[in-house]
């Protein structure tokens, strides 16, 4: 692997003629999941929801605030204020504190006592905000989303590795159809010297001279043809090759797939186990059955506006050095406080609930419309997938009957009884045949990864 990446990363003009190294499908993958940067731009968003989450726990941490005040007017000491306090929010909307105030001076209002007291005290709502809150609601939430962009990079790397896999299986079949070429142009080349020969020996006639260079030219174009594409294909496969610090890989032309075709249709794969595998796990699913998860929470939220807000505040004191609960509650040494609001239509809490609960229903149907959408796409892939397997060995069949024809017309033609044009007719359509058959395997190949990446199994789980 690090051979490989290594290579990538220098010039192929530093390769002696004769160097190739191979590129392996899954040394190729390892590449992309690590250093693609739409991939690694996914780990950033799940990176960013945790960072969400933490900041979420933060208004459940403890605050210790401290408030001071003085007047002083013309030498008078109006007042001195100290109250410094800790405040600690609880899950259940409950919020506990304790603190002191100190107050001093000669011009106070009548219900405002010297001194110094202590105070421990509960905040507690009755009806609203007690199953469910503003600050409960962001906190579920966050650890919501964060597990929807865990779902979101698993999608991201699927669609990726589907992508990535297509480029390679083209640059796979690119550079076979690229040798298949050259090993006909090579046998071109040399009936063509056969062929010069016999006729400086008088044993062919000069118009076969003329017919095995037009057979080599015609190969010759051919071969030309087929390592452009093989180098445009190279490009494409490189746009998904990136190093380790970001930088963009050219792969160079010495480099060659190590993928064999051989056998390539023998995959084998259950429908009903990729049905039953992305219903399940399928991370576009996974989003949805999140997403209405965040929204449940929402409408739990939203159902608060239709309670009224009732809260109790208490708070037991202690007078300069005494201590708590010296008396018991609502006897001696307490102040409390009793807050009771009620909307008397609720409008804005109904309004607020009905809008919560129809976006679960929008997402619902989303949901089973995606559903659909996944179902029908594994079966298109499985259903090509059958296909090609059948076509690959009615292929197979087919070739093995052209270049048994090709053979024996040379032999034909040995024996005096045909003609270099019906052997270069007959090398033609095997040639032809051949690179239909690397297509179908090639093509087979891609089939397999779209249809895996249909299921949602790319990407991890």
């Amino acid at each position: 692997m690090k051979k490989i990446i290594g290579l990538l990363l220098i010039s192929c003009q530093l390769f002696a003629q004769d160097s190739l190294l191979t590129l392996h499908t899954d040394e190729f993958l390892i590449m992309v999941q690590k250093y693609h940067p739409i991939v690694k731009q996914a780990f950033i968003g799940v990176q960013t929801a945790q960072s969400n989450i933490l900041a979420a726990k933060g208004n459940f941490d403890p605050v210790f605030s401290q408030y001071s005040s003085q007047k002083t007017i013309d030498g008078k000491n109006y007042y001195l204020y100290q109250s410094p306090q800790l405040t600690i929010p609880t899950w259940y909307g409950i919020e506990l504190s304790g603190g002191m105030e100190f107050l001093n001076g000669s011009r106070l209002n009548p219900d405002q006592s010297l001194g110094q007291i202590n105070y421990m005290g509960i905040s507690i709502p009755l009806a609203k905000n007690l199953m469910m809150d503003k600050r409960r609601a962001t906190l579920i939430q966050a650890k919501i989303f964060s597990q929807m962009a865990v779902q979101e990079q698993r999608n991201i790397t699927n669609q990726i590795i589907v992508d990535a896999m297509s480029a390679y299986w083209n640059w796979v079949k690119t550079y076979r159809v690229y040798e298949t070429v050259k090993q006909n142009l090579k046998v071109a080349e040399e009936r063509q010297k056969l062929t010069k020969k016999g006729f400086e020996f008088g044993e062919r006639p000069g118009i076969d001279t003329v017919e095995a260079a037009s057979q080599q030219q015609y190969f010759s174009i051919i071969a030309d043809a087929k390592w452009l594409e093989f180098q445009n294909a190279t490009l494409e496969l490189s746009a998904f090759l990136w190093s380790e610090n970001n930088f963009p890989v050219q792969l160079p032309y010495r480099v060659i797939p190590s993928a064999s075709l051989e056998g390539i249709q023998e995959a084998q794969f259950s429908l009903s186990d990729l049905m039953d595998q992305a219903m399940k796990n399928h991370p576009e699913l996974q989003m949805y059955t999140l997403k209405i998860s965040a929204l449940q929470v929402d409408k739990r939220l939203k159902f608060q506006g239709l309670l009224p807000k009732i809260d109790l505040q208490y708070n037991q004191l202690a007078l300069n050095q005494a201590t708590f609960f010296s008396a018991p509650l609502f006897e001696n040494n307490f102040l409390y406080g009793l807050k009771l609001e009620i909307p008397l239509r609720f409008s804005e809490g109904r309004a607020e609930y009905q809008k919560a609960k129809l976006k679960i229903q929008d997402e619902s149907l989303n949901q089973d419309q995606k559903k659909r959408s996944i179902e029908i796409k594994i079966k298109s892939y499985y259903n090509e997938l059958t296909a090609l397997r059948k076509q690959i060995l009615t292929q197979e069949a087919t070739n093995k009957n052209l270049f048994a024809l090709v053979k024996a017309e040379e032999s034909r033609f040995f024996n005096g009884e045909s003609s270099l044009f019906l052997i270069n007719s007959r090398e033609n359509k095997a040639l032809e045949a051949m690179e239909k058959l690397i297509d179908l395997k090639t093509k087979f190949a891609k089939t397999v990864y779209a249809l895996q990446g249909s299921a949602g199994l790319l990407g991890g789980v």
